[in-house]
C-alpha cells in the first residue's frame, strides 16, 4: 500500500479536493466517480459524501494508497 502523510492548514479540506490535490483523481469527476463507485473509505468507513470534510487525524483509503491527514 502506498502510504503518504497530507497536512492542512485549515480545520478541514473535502473529500474531493484531497483527491485531486495528492494526485488520485486527475479532475473532480473523477474524485466524484470514485465516491461514486463506492472506492473511498474514511477512517476504515465507506464514504459517500463528495465534500465530506476530511480533518486533521482523519485517513482515507482508496484502492491502494493511504493518506493520512495531520
Amino acid at each position: 500500500m502506498n502510504e503518504r502523510i497530507f497536512t492542512i492548514s485549515s480545520d478541514y479540506i473535502e473529500l474531493i479536493k484531497l483527491l485531486k490535490v495528492v494526485g488520485i483523481a486527475e479532475h473532480g469527476a473523477a474524485a466524484k466517480q470514485m465516491v461514486s463507485d463506492g472506492m473511498v473509505m474514511v477512517n476504515n468507513q465507506p464514504e459517500s459524501r463528495f465534500r465530506a470534510k476530511i480533518r486533521k487525524k482523519d485517513f482515507v483509503t482508496v484502492n491502494h494508497h493511504k493518506i493520512t491527514i495531520q
